[in-house]
């Protein structure tokens, strides 16, 4: 039972994620929802690591939230310099790359 409770929890967290992804027009944002949706990824390996008895899904979990720190950096960094750039960081307005 306490693994259903996870994995329904990683669901919940995973929608959320998707929502704030598709309906959010900030980049900062749009950024914390990719991390929700990673982190629900992370509980949903744990619950099945811990469902089968393996130490697999840890393992797995460590690597996404390496990956998750290493987007959250370059995501950060590329939000930073637009704003440098248009003094804006509205998703809207990046549809129009000009040089």
């Amino acid at each position: 039972m306490l693994t259903g409770q996870f994995l329904l929890l990683g669901a919940i967290l995973f929608c959320i994620g998707v929502y704030g992804v598709i309906a959010r027009k900030n980049a900062v944002l749009v950024l914390m929802s990719i991390e929700l949706i990673l982190n629900s990824v992370n509980i949903n390996l744990l619950a099945f690591a811990l469902r089968n008895g393996s130490a697999d899904g840890h393992t797995f979990a460590l690597y996404v939230i390496a990956v998750a720190a290493a987007e959250v950096g370059v995501g950060l960094a590329m939000v930073l310099l637009i704003y440098r750039n248009r003094r804006n960081i509205g998703l809207d307005e990046l549809s129009e790359m000009h040089g």
